[in-house]
């Protein structure tokens, strides 16, 4: 089929909820992808943070197919090894204790969300079921985790939104002081807000709110599905800050592009969940975990940690010298591979010229543009990448 065509049958069979751009891509390799006239692009989107490993990695991909031609999938009246060792794998390699594996970002929000209220209902009453998100936040779009991302944009037109909701103000810690009761069940953040600028927490600002949940037998919820799974250069953001959250959720680089979200408690929030509380048909599914497990192998023992950690270091570098050469550039911020550069000038006219030029990246809120590359990306690499986002810094600015 030609790009006219699909590009035809895509606005006429699927829904329009995607401002998607007029390109069609067909194969990708390494971090590079290829469109249907044969256009060659870098892609510093990555499936906004989810391949991992970039694309037609031949060991991820036969890890794959050798567990397709065994089970691809059984309902979890039953278990399979892949699931279990994922498990494993991830509870060894954290500070959690269980793990509960569902299919995306949201359903892992989801599942936090009644895990923290179930939690708070067996110990502290039926009442306390209130949750404290934060302003400027995204977690997900089912209704639940709709409703605690903090931006009316997104909740336009769907309410009633689940009651018992607060927002308080992300990094500073007194607007969470002002909205705390004996009916808060879970505080909800996310390590480095991502949809809503790639903006990191403050290192006090985490450890107050880990106090005061600890003192006040609060689920503090740690929203790490883009910042999970070697993003920032460790396997988990909060890693960075030496502060643990009592549940996390996880999704996009987790299956490297397979569908997989999960969410991980310390034993004592995990037991709030009992047979019936809580499932997902596709959840541990054993092609998925697959996926996933060959994903954590890679990042934990074959250097795509490592990698992450030193060229997010180099990317930060490299972007900090384009601020220095442009005025319009007010800040970069981020951690490891998720890296955010501030523009007063339109970023939509950036995003097109670096397309037009071969480079694909994706906005982060109203005035920035992120950088969330595959974990394998090289130095020489950025600096292609770098070469390519002047000329396209170089024609907006005018």
């Amino acid at each position: 089929m030609s790009k006219t065509g699909v590009l035809e049958k895509g606005s006429k069979y699927i829904m329009n909820t995607y401002n998607s751009f007029p390109i069609v891509l067909k194969k990708g390799k390494g971090v590079y992808v290829w469109d249907e006239d044969g256009k060659k692009y870098m892609d510093f989107v990555a499936g906004i943070a989810v391949n991992v490993l970039g694309y037609g990695d031949e060991k991820y991909i036969e890890a794959i197919k050798d567990q397709l031609e065994k089970i691809h999938h059984c309902s979890n009246l039953y278990i399979t090894e892949p699931v279990v060792s994922l498990a494993e794998t991830l509870v060894e390699n954290s500070s959690f204790d269980k793990v509960f594996f569902c299919n995306s970002g949201t359903e892992a929000m989801e599942a936090a969300i009644k895990l923290s209220r179930k939690y708070a209902y067996k110990n502290k009453g039926e009442g306390a079921s209130e949750i404290i998100s934060m302003k400027n936040s995204f977690h997900g779009r089912t209704l639940g985790a709709l409703t605690t991302t903090g931006q009316e944009k997104y909740q336009k037109g769907f309410g009633p939104l689940i009651p018992g909701i607060k927002y308080a103000i992300y990094n500073d810690f007194a607007s969470i002081e002002e909205l705390v009761n004996e009916n808060t069940c879970g505080i909800i953040l996310e390590v480095v807000q991502g949809e809503g600028g790639v903006n990191p927490a403050k290192k006090e600002y985490l450890e107050k709110v880990r106090k005061l949940c600890t003192e006040k037998d609060i689920v503090l919820i740690f929203d790490e599905v883009q910042t999970g799974v070697g993003r920032t250069g460790k396997l988990f953001a909060h890693e960075i800050y030496g502060i643990s959250p009592d549940v996390m959720a996880l999704a996009k680089g987790l299956g490297g592009g397979v569908p997989i979200g999960a969410m991980m408690a310390k034993e004592k929030f995990a037991l709030a969940f009992s047979p019936g509380d809580h499932a997902s048909t596709f959840g541990g599914n054993p092609m998925a975990t697959t996926a996933a497990g060959h994903i954590v192998d890679r990042l934990l023992n074959d250097g795509v940690l490592k990698n992450a950690e030193e060229s997010g270091k180099y990317l930060r570098k490299k972007l900090e010298e384009l601020k220095d050469k442009y005025g319009f550039i007010k800040d970069v911020r981020g951690l490891g591979l998720m890296q955010g550069i501030e523009v007063d000038i339109n970023t939509g006219d950036i995003i097109k010229n670096a397309m037009a030029n071969g480079l694909l990246l994706v906005g982060a809120g109203a005035s920035v543009i992120r950088f969330v590359p595959p974990l394998i990306v090289t130095k020489e690499e950025i600096d292609e990448m770098i070469e390519i986002l002047e000329k396209a810094l170089d024609i907006s600015k005018n």
